[in-house]
């Protein structure tokens, strides 16, 4: 009876996982596009309530389709904007460098020259580390751009499913509680861990950071500068950084302007960057980051490259809810295994009354 039951036990489980592979094979290519419609539907999911609330007769499916398309004309399709700009900007400023005409080759060299005068062990090679940066992003960044079709259709695919986990997204989320071996409370957990660390991430760290980025691209078109949405986009990188924030890119704007005598745009670029950008930071960036967000700016700055490296362009909200994910989870076993300490601390403590 027991051999049987061993049996029947193996050649479920093995079958079950044969169909769980070829399963994940059919899924894989869509796992992207997965990802970005449970984003879209974790950040944007009170707005399909309020909608849901005013539709006639309160239509879950109207109240979705007009979500979507709502996601699609304010966040998805200027995204996908400044996304191709970046890329564009960074192939040409890559290309550039690689031939040798970047175009201010000389003002680069003046500035090694002036660091190296007043700090003569320290040497720059700003021409080498413009070139890995723009290879990073056009490598990285540039990826979802390698076939135009395939693009167009991975949006369609995650479009389609945000319209869907905004109508049944409910019903499927009580539904893998009741699968999932673990108890509900702890499912329950996780799951609201997750939303939480999603929507902090993104209108928190995130927010902030594209902001200041854009606001810095914003200040350096003003004043002169081209490949302003590359230069921004290092600035948003640069704003994950503890105590460092902007200034990556608009001290060196600021001290470029200077060396080429451009008095005027350096002191405008200058006070752009303490008002226009810095007061983001310091009145915006502490009201929405407080909203949740448990994780340490710098590791948010590991996670965001990390998930852009592995993930694409989603990989910057995808990266830190992973972390988020990974804190919760240790949370839960430390608090399983004090819970089972404490357990047989108590048990013990039974045993020697009994003997005694």
């Amino acid at each position: 009876m027991v051999r049987s039951q061993i049996v029947e036990y193996v050649f479920f489980f093995g079958f079950m996982a044969i169909v769980a592979y070829i399963a994940w094979q059919m899924l894989a290519p869509f796992v992207s596009a997965l990802a970005l419609s449970a984003i879209i539907v974790t950040i944007c999911y009170p707005l399909y309530v309020k909608i849901l609330r005013l539709v006639p007769r309160h239509n879950a499916s109207i109240a979705a389709l007009l979500t979507t398309i709502i996601v699609l004309l304010v966040v998805i399709f200027p995204f996908f904007f400044i996304v191709s700009s970046l890329v564009n900007e960074a192939i040409a400023v890559y290309n550039a460098v690689t031939s040798g005409s970047i175009g201010f080759e000389s003002t680069l060299a003046t500035i090694e020259n002036t660091v190296s005068h007043y700090a003569p062990g320290v040497e720059l090679n700003l021409i080498e580390y413009i070139k890995q940066a723009t290879a990073w992003l056009a490598g990285n960044v540039g990826a979802i751009f390698a076939g135009t079709a395939s693009t167009v259709f991975s949006f369609f695919i995650a479009m389609i499913g945000s319209f869907y986990l905004f109508r049944d997204g409910q019903q499927l989320t009580h539904r893998l509680v009741e699968i999932s071996p673990l108890p509900n409370e702890q499912d329950e957990l996780i799951l609201h861990r997750l939303a939480q660390a999603v929507r902090s991430v993104a209108t928190g760290t995130i927010s902030v950071a594209i902001v200041q980025g854009v606001l810095t691209s914003i200040g350096l078109s003003i004043f002169g500068f081209e490949r302003a949405v590359l230069w921004g986009t290092m600035a948003a990188f640069g704003a994950l950084i503890p105590s460092v924030g902007t200034s990556i890119v608009l001290v060196p704007s600021v001290i470029y302007l200077v060396v080429t005598a451009h008095y005027g745009s350096a002191i405008g670029l200058s006070i752009w960057g303490m008002f226009a950008v810095g007061l983001i930071d310091n009145l915006l960036g502490p009201y929405l980051i407080s909203r949740g967000n448990t994780l340490h700016p710098f590791v948010v700055l590991i996670a965001v490259l990390g998930g852009v490296a592995v993930f694409g362009p989603i990989g910057f909200i995808v990266g830190p809810v992973v972390i988020s994910l990974l804190m919760v989870l240790l949370e839960l076993y430390s608090k399983h295994i004090s819970e089972t300490a404490a357990m047989a601390a108590e048990d013990e403590s039974v045993t020697i009354n009994v003997n005694i």
